[in-house]
């Protein structure tokens, strides 16, 4: 089989069978177009590659600056491609069996501390709440605060967030059911300032007649039919300026972590975070593992009798 058709047939399986999401459909066509390409600078087929090019592959893509954890991800996708041939019988072998995984360090995340959080709420609830804001701009403020706090309180991923069909927030509902990576469905609480704040901007929404008919909770005239990611962030970076935080350190995802850490600063379980988040694996909540040492740490030298 072609290289070409060989990777459609791959996403098409992805797609149908585990429900891929259309930007990793896009990541993984990007990353095996990009190893088809140097397959092919060599005269070889991608689908008929030994291990030795896949290893020079994966040294040339080192050469070219990738961080370790680009070049994992690579190597991920390749195994995939791979394997996919050989349970399809396209291969007899899979050339990715042999080769390490590049090594990467797990690097922190960044997290906005309480303070910051609840100043950045705050802001954001005042503009929300401006009387002399004209009617796009008190929409707009309206929809922001509604989005911080569900974030805040849900620990979302941003596309599942702007993806929010407009039925959760109708439902009248302490939960949402969110449907995450590999179209799992997940069920988590939502705060009684988010509720408000949703609610609130419901209202704006539902009175605005263009925008009465769409599905989404949050719509905006895009591809998808709902809220731009990048908009998002971009609206974030600006409220969290005006509330006086460093832009740098401010993302979504920030926000994200900043919901996954304090609860384990409060004494959440590890377990019971993990299924907040939509981590199919334990092992990727473990990286908020240095705040359970530190909480731990606190409560031995604030309680123990022989503490200094």
């Amino acid at each position: 089989m072609r290289t070409a058709a060989a990777i459609e047939t791959f996403l098409e399986m992805m797609s149908a069978e585990r429900g891929a999401a259309h930007n990793t459909l896009e990541s993984y066509r990007r990353d095996l177009e990009d190893a088809a390409a140097f397959s092919a600078a060599a005269g070889l087929q991608l689908t008929i590659a030994e291990p030795a090019t896949i290893r020079a592959y994966l040294d040339d893509i080192a050469g070219r600056g990738f961080a370790a954890t680009s070049q994992a991800r690579r190597l991920s996708a390749l195994r995939q491609f791979f394997r996919f041939l050989y349970t399809e019988n396209i291969r007899a072998d899979d050339p990715t069996s042999t080769l390490d995984t590049p090594r990467k360090d797990r690097s922190l995340p960044k997290i906005l501390s309480e303070a910051n959080v609840e100043k950045l709420l705050a802001r954001t609830e005042i503009e929300a709440g401006d009387p002399k804001a004209t009617t796009m701009a008190h929409f707009n403020a309206v929809r922001l605060h509604a989005l911080l706090e569900i974030l805040y309180a849900t620990g979302l991923r941003v596309s599942e967030l702007v993806s929010l069909p407009v039925t959760v927030a109708r439902s009248d509902s302490r939960f949402l059911m969110v449907r995450g990576k590999g179209s799992k469905d997940r069920m988590v609480p939502l705060s009684g300032k988010a509720r408000e704040a949703m609610a609130k901007y419901l209202g704006i929404r539902d009175a605005l007649p263009q925008l009465m008919e769409s599905p989404w909770l949050f719509p905006a005239i895009s591809e998808s039919g709902f809220l731009a990611r990048q908009v998002f962030a971009r609206e974030l970076k600006g409220i969290a300026a005006r509330a006086g935080l460093r832009t740098t350190t401010i993302s979504p995802h920030v926000l994200r972590h900043a919901f996954a850490s304090h609860l384990l600063q409060n004494g959440a379980d590890l377990r019971a975070v993990q299924q907040l988040l939509g981590h199919s694996d334990i092992s990727t909540t473990q990286i908020y593992t240095h705040v359970m040492e530190e909480r731990l740490h606190r409560l031995v030298t604030e309680h123990h009798p022989l503490a200094d």
